[in-house]
């Protein structure tokens, strides 16, 4: 039997939410249809696949059904139920990242003990079954505690300053980790296609909203030395292969005060810190993963700009359909680049779209990144 071009693959993903729809994005420059599953009757990703399923995507038969006539099958979001994913891989559909990497990092219990048993540098942390179990590690405080399984986007997880905090901890089964005193979060997005080729990209910066826990603005590239941008490229190159993953993995970590190199957390998908790739690099981060997945060469990561990204959340206060306040007073600034995510209504903290800046000048870029601040919004 003929072995199928790429280009006649029938792919799936699951999840039609921003980072689908910019890899779909991708993949028309490709010529390569994709279908996709999500539980939203209006995803943004709908109205440019050629075949869109409304289902959940923790539910075992939906995604079965989904996924068994595929070729192919790619993930957007980690919730979703990895056994039928390994079903569907024992029946010969491909998937990638696999379905039990997804399972181990679906769970942050075993994804930190895999994080242990490979000489990966992590965070302290203890494991918690039982929120009366927090009492017996007050020496950890002050500390975050981290739902095993279910939390996402800055969810499932709870600030534990003092011993007030026990009451509020989690009845599932949890980890408590160290409250780590950093320097910078960074991230590091690698890619791995099936022959064990790995790329990967610039270390990038982050800088988190204190209050919901996202990512509010980053830079590219990190301004951290040599030295340590070297390690964090090795750390998670190590971490991509001991998975032998493929696909494509951003690896979260903090650069501590003391000037170490710690992996927080890891999502094996297209991840918010690689937006900028799109206008910034030679290969964006949603090419690389396609390359990745269909075992193609992978591209040249480097950048050839400066750039920063930033996120548009929903404002407080405001619920139902999207208003994007400041868009055109934004769009006359040289370098600027706006991705809205065709999300029809808004709320607090929804992340409903990102601008991407672009500029050689580090200051330059910095001024910009508060003027794009203050000025759009987006409200209902």
């Amino acid at each position: 039997m003929q072995k199928k071009f790429y280009q006649d693959l029938k792919i799936g993903v699951l999840g039609g939410g921003q980072l689908g729809r910019m890899l779909i994005q991708e993949a028309i420059n490709l010529n390569i249809n994709f279908q996709v599953l999500d539980s939203d009757v209006d995803a943004p990703c709908k109205n440019i696949v050629s075949k869109f399923v409304q289902g959940s995507l923790t539910d075992y038969d939906t995604v079965f059904n989904f996924g068994k006539d595929l070729d192919l099958l790619t993930i957007e979001i980690e919730n979703v139920n990895s056994d039928a994913l390994l079903a569907l891989e024992s029946q010969g559909v491909k998937v990638f990242p696999q379905p039990h990497i997804i399972k181990l990092i679906q769970d942050k219990r075993v994804q930190k003990q895999f994080y242990i048993d490979n000489n990966i540098p992590t965070s302290e942390f203890v494991l918690i079954n039982h929120k009366t179990e927090i009492a017996n590690h007050k020496a950890m405080l002050p500390a975050f505690l981290k739902l095993g399984k279910a939390g996402y986007d800055g969810k499932g997880v709870l600030a534990i300053k003092t011993e007030a905090d026990f009451a509020k901890a989690f009845e599932a089964p949890s980890l408590l980790e160290r409250k780590v005193d950093f320097e910078k979060e960074i991230s590091v997005i690698v890619a791995r296609n099936s022959k064990g080729e790995v790329s990967v990209f610039p270390v990038i910066e982050m800088v988190f909203d204190p209050i919901y826990n996202l990512v509010d603005y980053l830079f590219a590239p990190a301004n951290i030395s040599e030295t340590i941008a070297n390690e964090a490229i090795e750390i998670a190159k190590k971490v991509i292969n001991k998975l032998e993953m493929v696909g494509l993995l951003a690896v979260e970590m903090f650069i501590t005060k003391s000037g170490k190199v710690l992996v927080n957390e890891i999502a094996p998908r297209p991840h918010n810190s690689g937006h900028h790739t799109i206008e910034a690099n030679f290969t964006s981060q949603y090419g690389q993963h396609l390359r990745a997945i269909l075992d193609l060469p992978l591209g040249n990561t480097a950048a050839h700009t400066s750039a920063a990204m930033v996120n548009l959340l929903g404002e407080e206060g405001y619920n139902g359909i999207a208003k994007y306040e400041g868009l055109e007073d934004i769009i006359k600034i040289e370098g600027v680049y706006p991705h809205l995510y065709g999300k029809k209504f808004t709320k607090p903290s929804r992340k409903m779209g990102h601008i991407t800046i672009v500029d050689k000048n580090i200051e330059s870029l910095r001024k910009k990144v508060e003027t794009i601040k203050s000025k759009i919004k987006v409200v209902a």
